[in-house]
């Protein structure tokens, strides 16, 4: 990873990519000065690795944060905000999601309520709560354009959203491929309505990953995944507000 962060908040950090995520970020001595780690609980068995990691790098702050809770991503935008003060957040990674198995028969209304709350009211969520400090990074930046090194938004989705690229059989994720594809259009429509702030907005599909979500069988596994994500985000700029790419950059169609 070449680029420099101030500073980086990544959803579901406990485990899976967004572990790998915070592992990566701070490999790189004084390449990101601090990484909010945020959990839904930060003292249970699943965050001993990253609780492991923060004792070892002293930038990394972990966050209690259920995304589903708008009064805790409140209170989270106030812990960042008080260490963070005016230079504000520069990179905002929502990575933290759901997934549930259910084809067109089996797949239920609380399904889709569950998968949409996390998946897309969530992140929809966050980016207006933490509007503030990532419009204060843009401002106090003497970096020109869109980076993000700048400010940024990342909204992890996945090649299941695509619509252009469903094909029979359909996996059984039919709540999951839905919600991710109602991210993507978050993520255009935030392209969009923050583009004069100078906020970068995209959406990143990380591969089919080994994790608890992806399952053994996948493709790749979460270094590989993570870097290729970094990789991708170093390379942002202007001309990629609203895209839709692949953690090895190139283009997935909508």
């Amino acid at each position: 990873m070449a680029f420099q962060l101030g500073s980086v908040l990544v959803t579901g950090a406990s485990r899976g990519l967004g572990l790998e995520m915070v592992q990566q970020l701070v490999q790189v001595p004084r390449a990101t000065q601090r990484v909010f780690a945020c959990c839904r609980d930060p003292d249970g068995a699943k965050a001993e690795a990253l609780r492991n990691l923060a004792e070892k790098h002293p930038n990394i702050t972990i966050i209690r944060l259920d995304v589903t809770e708008p009064l805790a991503i409140k209170q989270s935008v106030q812990q960042v905000s008080s260490l963070m003060g005016t230079g504000g957040l520069n990179l905002l990674v929502n990575n933290a999601g759901i997934g549930i198995h259910g084809d067109m028969e089996t797949t239920r209304p609380e399904d889709m309520q569950t998968t949409f709350s996390t998946n897309v009211i969530s992140p929809l969520t966050m980016i207006q709560e933490f509007l503030p400090l990532l419009r204060a990074a843009a401002k106090a930046s003497e970096k020109t354009g869109m980076s993000c090194s700048k400010a940024a938004i990342i909204n992890m989705s996945t090649i299941m959203a695509s619509m252009e690229l469903v094909k029979s059989p359909i996996m059984p994720a039919v709540s999951y491929r839905i919600s991710k594809a109602g991210l993507n259009m978050l993520t255009r429509c935030a392209a969009v309505g923050l583009g004069e702030d100078g906020i970068l907005v995209a959406s990143l599909h990380p591969g089919w990953v080994r994790t608890d979500m992806g399952g053994e069988a996948a493709d790749i596994d979460a270094q590989e995944s993570v870097r290729g994500l970094l990789s991708v985000m170093d390379s942002l700029t202007e001309k990629h507000n609203g895209a839709f790419l692949d953690y090895k950059g190139q283009t997935l169609p909508w």
